[in-house]
């Protein structure tokens, strides 16, 4: 774990100087700021730990902790119900809710014993700091970049001829704002295809909506002796 964290570190800092050489006019290339993992001391290395452990518990789960009977059972009777109610109940119910899954980052120090150096949702320091539901929200680069994302996958061919293109590009940056944190770092390390698939959704809901009201309309069209709309009468020809 260490080597990959020497080597992601490596990689991130050349990208880092390439992205300074482009930023002047410089003419180079991302091989010739290449760094040798082995050079990158082990107390520079910070690793991400998804974890609730310093997230309070939410009133839900309080409220059903406190619904346990004490009286009539013994002290491993309550620790066992604990333990099933914890595999019954997602992690989201039994901690208070928050925008992004929550983590901690931790480092090495000299004799390689891991110390946590910050949390998320977390104001102040580590030691008398206290929880912050909203501590943390969307950037404006990222916000740019979604909103960059929607407007190049509604050019696409299957999207760009409809009429109702705006509501599509409208539903999905409304989904992006209430999503865009939730990428969870522990389960994928591709956040453009989740982005994307997130994206590919919303269209798909939009668009399944918009075929459900002209069904209505159209079913009250033939109701009322008058012609359905073209794509109706070539479904119904293509059937005949």
């Amino acid at each position: 774990m260490i080597s990959e964290g020497r080597a992601a570190r490596a990689a991130r800092l050349a990208a880092v100087e390439y992205e300074k050489s482009q930023q002047s006019g410089e003419k180079t290339k991302l091989d010739q700021y290449f760094i040798d993992e082995s050079t990158i001391p082990h107390t520079d290395v910070v690793f991400r730990v998804m974890t609730w452990d310093h997230i309070p518990e939410s009133d839900f789960w309080t409220d059903l902790k406190d619904n346990v009977d004490c009286e009539n059972y013994t002290d491993e009777e309550i620790e066992g119900l604990y333990e099933e109610m914890e595999l019954t109940t997602k992690k989201s119910k039994r901690h208070a809710s928050v925008n992004f899954p929550p983590f901690q980052h931790y480092v090495l120090d000299a004799d390689r014993n891991p110390v946590c150096v910050g949390k998320s949702h977390w104001k102040g320091d580590l030691e008398t700091g206290e929880f912050s539901r909203w501590h943390g929200s969307m950037t404006n680069e990222l916000a740019k970049m979604l909103m960059t994302l929607c407007d190049r996958y509604a050019t696409r061919g299957n999207w760009r001829g409809y009429s109702y293109l705006e509501e599509m590009k409208g539903y999905a940056m409304v989904h992006f704002v209430h999503m865009g944190l939730q990428f969870d770092d522990s389960k994928s390390s591709n956040p453009f295809a989740y982005y994307t698939q997130a994206l590919m959704n919303c269209f798909r809901r939009v668009l399944n909506i918009e075929k459900n009201h002209q069904n209505i309309r159209d079913d009250i069209l033939v109701m009322n002796n008058y012609n359905p709309s073209f794509s109706r009468q070539n479904q119904d020809f293509g059937e005949e």
